[in-house]
């Protein structure tokens, strides 16, 4: 599949697809390739001001032997905007609309960073929904959590990202930020610093990847392995290299690690409904 992307619409193998959800209008990228009925079906989840673009690399790459839906959520990227700031109960019980309105029973959800903790909401509160999940750079550190410590975070992780890949992102987020508006953004960062995954995780019953950039100053090797440890059916992983936003900068190496992972789940489902 050609990984070319034209980031003002959508990718190739990907389609632009709609959905009322609430009254409210929820756009989200969906893959067009053709695949056996019981491949495996994965939602990605976009982080904090960004929209599905953002997830664009990860998704052509999931999409060659999944089938791949990425929301925008609401208030983000195309979706309509709601005139309140949604907080993570809110967006992960709208996520959980729209799976219903699209009509998807259960998925495997993947989310990078602010994604994870609506992930992790959603676990809590919709568990029925969710088959497996990967939690790609999961925020927030409970040592870190303030905007000062998460500002100089960020700023450490930039040298990390591979250069022409960064410059790339930064038009995406540039792009999703105006769309989102300035206000939305710095709101939901303020939700998201208020937000307590660590509450969560010990309620996301179903198995869960925990991926983890080497180089990620974010998301350190101890908040990774605790957030580990707190799953019931955890599993972590460190790509050596990789840094936070591996969803966009490292999408390959994601990709890599992912797909045997869902196959995995999609083997045992099969077999369930076969014994």
């Amino acid at each position: 599949m050609n990984a070319s992307v034209r980031w003002d619409l959508v990718a190739e193998g990907l389609r632009s697809d709609w959905a009322d959800v609430a009254g409210r209008a929820m756009h989200a990228r969906v893959s067009t390739l053709a695949l056996p009925p019981h491949a495996p079906v994965v939602v990605l989840v976009h982080g904090i001001g960004v929209s599905s673009r953002y997830m664009v690399p990860t998704a052509i790459r999931l999409a060659e032997t999944c089938r791949v839906y990425v929301p925008d959520l609401p208030g983000f990227g195309l979706s309509a905007k709601p005139s309140g700031i949604l907080d993570v109960p809110a967006l992960a019980d709208a996520l959980a609309a729209w799976m219903r309105a699209v009509r998807l029973a259960r998925a495997a959800l993947l989310g990078n960073s602010f994604g994870c903790q609506v992930i992790a909401e959603l676990g809590a509160r919709h568990p029925a929904l969710i088959t497996r999940a990967v939690l790609q750079g999961p925020t927030m550190d409970p040592r870190a959590r303030s905007a000062p410590r998460q500002i100089l975070r960020w700023a450490l992780n930039s040298p990390f990202e591979p250069a022409g890949k960064w410059t790339s992102l930064g038009s995406v987020v540039r792009q999703d930020y105006r769309d989102a508006g300035v206000r939305r953004v710095l709101a939901t960062f303020r939700v998201a610093l208020g937000d307590r995954i660590e509450d969560k995780l010990p309620r996301l019953q179903a198995p869960t990847l925990v991926v983890r950039g080497a180089r990620d100053p974010i998301v350190p090797q101890r908040w990774a392995e605790e957030a580990t440890r707190l799953l019931p059916r955890g599993r972590l992983v460190v790509v050596p290299g990789a840094a936070h936003t591996m969803c966009f900068t490292s999408p390959d190496q994601l990709a890599s690690i992912v797909r045997p992972f869902l196959a995995e789940g999609a083997r045992s489902s099969s077999a369930s409904r076969t014994a």
